[in-house]
């Protein structure tokens, strides 16, 4: 079994101090009854909270899933019996019914197999206030072998009853370099494009897989690269036709704001530092050489701010083509 396909604690990368918490309930035998896991999308919620069951189930009662014991197979495989995963009629919502008829319905159930039983409720922020009433029935007189795990991007929706009664867990953001680190370990992805990824990521380890296996993410940032090296010598007609292009993938303007602010850091780091730096763009060193060059520190930095400007505007749906077109004639601008 692939590592980075087990329920364990040693599979996940970073997260130190919330698997140290963990650990030390199983080995000291203190296990809240519920957890609210909080970090945004692809952040680990889920492989924590998969080696966290597998580990309180494993037949070797040790500090970590031991993926050899039959619960640890099945747990690996989502088919063990005493792990509940919740599932919701629609997309949107974990209704009241969802709750009574897989949780408050079977909790009365003892496990089948192990001490504990286990329930996995991923994108918790979803349940309704109907459905967060109703989990707080079970939430404050469960029976004791039930631990209820809320996987959520928003624990601040909760009522404040059921953040009372639970133990919040606040997913951090890891270190690049351990992102780095794995990707080239795990995922044999080169370094110039593993720097990409886990500098892109911002420290959330799905993420950073998702955009290094991810076509769509490398076109979009050859086409920045291609974009910055050109837009010094394009007229107005030109980039207005770049933005008309851009007026298509709106949905996906934060990507290409964080790409040009990243290309415009490793210009001023390989101004600075030069070619030696930690650079994101380490692929693309003649470009960057030759603009370094061109552009004083403080033009680099008044494109930096102009970016962060753009972001703000576009979040306030001040016109589109009029912030993109300020946008890039400002990175146009006179070189020093």
């Amino acid at each position: 079994m692939e590592e980075q396909e087990k329920k364990t604690f040693s599979a996940i990368v970073g997260l130190e101090d919330l698997k140290g918490h963990l650990q030390n309930a199983v080995s000291m035998n203190k296990i809240s009854h519920a957890y609210i896991i909080n970090g945004e999308k692809d952040s680990g919620k889920m492989m924590l909270a998969e080696a966290f069951a597998a580990t309180l189930l494993c037949e070797k009662k040790g500090k970590d899933a031991c993926m050899e014991c039959r619960s640890c197979r099945q747990a690996a495989g989502r088919n063990n019996p005493d792990i509940i995963y919740l599932t919701r009629e629609k997309p949107n919502v974990i209704s009241v019914d969802d709750i009574r008829r897989q949780i408050n319905d079977s909790v009365v159930i003892r496990p089948y197999a192990a001490e504990r039983k286990i329930y996995i409720v991923d994108e918790a922020e979803k349940m309704n206030p109907q459905a967060q009433n109703a989990l707080l029935k079970t939430i404050e007189e469960p029976p004791a072998y039930v631990v209820i795990l809320l996987l959520t991007t928003n624990a601040e929706g909760f009522l404040p009853t059921i953040l009372s009664r639970c133990v919040t867990l606040n997913v951090k953001p890891v270190p690049a370099e351990k992102i780095e680190k794995m990707l080239m370990e795990r995922w044999q992805i080169v370094d110039y494009q593993a720097r990409m990824c886990a500098a892109f990521s911002q420290g959330n380890v799905g993420k950073a897989i998702r955009l290094a296996s991810s076509e769509e993410f490398s076109r979009r940032k050859n086409d920045i690269v291609e974009l910055v090296s050109n837009l010094p010598r394009m007229d107005l007609a030109e980039i207005q036709n770049v933005v008309k292009d851009l007026d298509k993938e709106k949905g996906e303007m934060e990507e290409y704001f964080d790409l040009i602010t990243l290309w415009y850091r490793d210009v001023l780091l390989y101004k600075s530092a030069g070619p030696r730096s930690p650079l994101v763009f380490q692929d693309q060193l003649f470009r960057l050489k030759s603009q370094a060059e061109d552009l004083s520190y403080r033009k680099i930095e008044e494109v930096l701010e102009e970016i962060a400007r753009a972001k703000r505007r576009l979040r306030a749906n001040v016109n589109f083509e009029l912030t993109m077109e300020l946008l890039f004639m400002t990175i146009k601008g006179d070189v020093a």
